[in-house]
């Protein structure tokens, strides 16, 4: 089975064709898991396999490192984006991807046949409890600057769907965090009943922050774009930052800007073809 290894801001996924190489569904969560496999495997945060649609030009079918389905990926759509520019399965600098039932808008940055970067309309950003989800008190609207506590800490989150959920907590330094031990217990905290992202961020200056990520199903990675922009919506929300902010993360930067009168979020970054190759089945 041929595959495509490429990754955005370091946020590194296996990527194969959906048109050409045919899955049977009942078999894909343990391909996943084993292609995703950094010793025995390609390696990579998961899988993604890009589809025909009807609905937009392409659809982008996630798949987390554990064998879990994504619903959304903001490094892997840009991702995709290249694979079907660069491959001429599309001369169009302006595609529409589907990934999760939700279809995202990219204008493509092109140089020499091959995109370098893309960005992308990323949608409203959601509060309501109930759809990102986050167990709240009855009758809260959204879950800002509010108390949690994990392994007898209290802490303040804010929660933020961006087709998938996210947890933003703040915090004075991120470089000393033990992601591995602290990652997990948000996670599968009880308050998320589908699991949950955690960025956890350092606000530098209006218009910079500094964030990790434990991505849930993934564990930590080094950039998260839907986690990008969750976090930029939160630090406005908390009056952190101005709504454009670079974004600093272990593998790079995006760029996100929260278009508050369209209550549309863009995020603009890079994404890179690393290599090629033939997977055994």
């Amino acid at each position: 089975m041929k595959f495509t290894k490429m990754h955005g801001c370091g946020n590194d996924y296996i990527y194969i064709n959906g048109m050409e190489e045919k899955i049977e569904p009942e078999k894909k969560p343990d391909l996943v898991r084993r292609m995703s496999d950094r010793h025995f495997g390609v390696g990579g945060d998961g899988v993604i396999f890009i589809n025909a649609s009807d609905a937009a030009d392409f659809e982008m079918e996630m798949w987390n490192a554990d064998g879990t389905r994504g619903e959304m990926c903001g490094n892997g759509i840009r991702c995709v984006a290249k694979y079907v520019y660069d491959k001429g399965l599309t001369d169009k600098k302006e595609v529409s991807i589907i990934s999760g039932g939700q279809i995202k808008y990219l204008e493509l940055q092109v140089k020499d046949g091959k995109m370098l970067t893309a960005k992308v309309n990323m949608g409203r950003p959601v509060f309501a409890p109930a759809e990102i989800p986050v167990v709240m008190p009855e009758g809260a609207e959204n879950a800002v600057n509010t108390p949690i506590v994990v392994n007898g800490e209290e802490y303040h989150m804010t929660c933020v769907s961006m087709g998938n959920p996210h947890a933003v907590i703040f915090v004075n330094d991120v470089s000393e965090l033990d992601l591995e031990k602290t990652g997990p217990l948000f996670e599968n905290h009880e308050r998320f009943p589908r699991r949950i992202n955690t960025e956890f961020v350092k606000v530098l200056d209006k218009n910079h922050v500094e964030m990790r990520v434990w991505e849930r199903g993934s564990g930590e990675t080094l950039a998260c774009g839907t986690g990008s922009c969750a976090t930029v919506a939160a630090c406005v929300l908390n009056g952190l930052t101005d709504t454009s902010v670079t974004v600093k993360l272990l593998g790079g930067e995006l760029l996100i800007e929260w278009d508050r009168e369209a209550d549309l979020i863009y995020m603009t970054g890079p994404a890179a073809t690393v290599y090629e190759g033939e997977y055994i089945i």
